[in-house]
């Protein structure tokens, strides 16, 4: 997957990828599509047993027995659990961290709003919608991360994940363009090596994005877990791109357009800006550090519980 997914995150602008991503697009529908599906049809989650006194393998002591449905999280739910269930349900809608990058090379870059809320409406319909009836039909019990696991037919199961594997690809692609494109960018800044064809400029691009994939493969071997894992990025980077940058790029922009005392010079309007960006950037901070906390404590939890056979291991991790 990783030796794939170099190769096709080898063009340097957003024009090849942007085929990609209407096909990822496409996928994923049909995916998710398929998996609310197969929920509804079946007639029970993977792992399922009736007996309300057995424990579910590798779910970490749940009990099993009939489907659990709730609107609110259970009393019990401790911090670290409900923090890790917000932190994957983050990671899902926030991708602010490439926006930077799709203005950057878009003709008409002021027409960006018009997507961002095309596809944000779409994407909070189509997730909403599809977790909301895959969670209704496997329960709190049975539910996985990703959700394509919960399904107890085997053919479903697989039928579902392959629809994802160009949505997967892509996605690898897309982060490692955008993670490689920050560090291009700063080295060659002002050079010819940036915007032309050179030699030392496809070569560096090259090393840059195989670096990247090497570290991307070194964590996702140490960290073999895909719910902790998407915490932990969610923690570590959404934080920032999705609430701190915002936050500070708004303080600053006023700043600079109404001089120091902007909140004050422009009224309410101006003075409730002000308040409701620094309240981001606290929020912002707060995931940054108690999610950050949260994401540890389950990784530590899933070794402790023996969820995982070993890091750098061929040993089966499916579900």
């Amino acid at each position: 997957m990783a030796i794939v997914c170099f190769f096709c995150s080898l063009p340097r602008t957003f024009s090849t990828l942007a085929k990609l991503a209407t096909a990822s697009a496409f996928f994923t529908f049909v995916a998710v599509l398929l998996a609310a599906i197969f929920a509804g049809i079946e007639p029970h989650p993977a792992k399922y047993n009736p007996d309300p006194n057995a424990i579910i393998p590798g779910s970490g002591g749940l009990h099993a027995g009939p489907l659990v449905v709730l609107a609110i999280p259970a009393k019990a739910t401790g911090f670290v659990p409900g923090m890790n269930a917000f932190l994957n349900i983050s990671y899902t809608f926030i991708g602010q961290i490439t926006i930077p990058s799709f203005i950057a090379e878009m003709k008409e870059p002021k027409d960006f709003p018009k997507a961002l809320w095309a596809v944000t409406i779409c994407e909070v319909l189509v997730f909403g919608i599809v977790g909301a009836v895959i969670y209704a039909y496997t329960g709190t019990q049975y539910n996985t991360a990703p959700a394509f696991g919960s399904l107890g037919n085997t053919l479903f199961k697989k039928v579902a994940f392959s629809f994802m594997i160009p949505t997967l690809i892509f996605l690898g692609v897309l982060y490692a363009s955008v993670s490689a494109r920050f560090l291009f960018f700063r080295l060659f800044d002002g050079t010819r090596h940036k915007t032309s064809h050179t030699v030392v400029g496809w070569a560096s691009w090259a090393g840059i994005l195989a670096g990247t994939w090497v570290a991307a493969f070194i964590i996702a071997e140490v960290i073999p877990f895909f719910s902790a894992l998407l915490s932990l990025m969610s923690s570590l980077f959404d934080s920032f791109f999705g609430f701190i940058f915002w936050g500070v790029a708004y303080l600053r922009m006023r700043k600079a357009d109404f001089g120091p005392g902007f909140y004050s010079k422009r009224g309410i309007r101006g003075m409730a800006g002000f308040l409701l960006n620094i309240f981001l950037i606290m929020i912002g901070l707060f995931f940054l550090s108690a999610g950050t906390y949260a994401s540890v404590e389950t990784i530590l939890s899933d070794y402790a519980l023996g969820n995982v056979k070993g890091v750098f291991s061929c040993a089966d991790n499916g579900l």
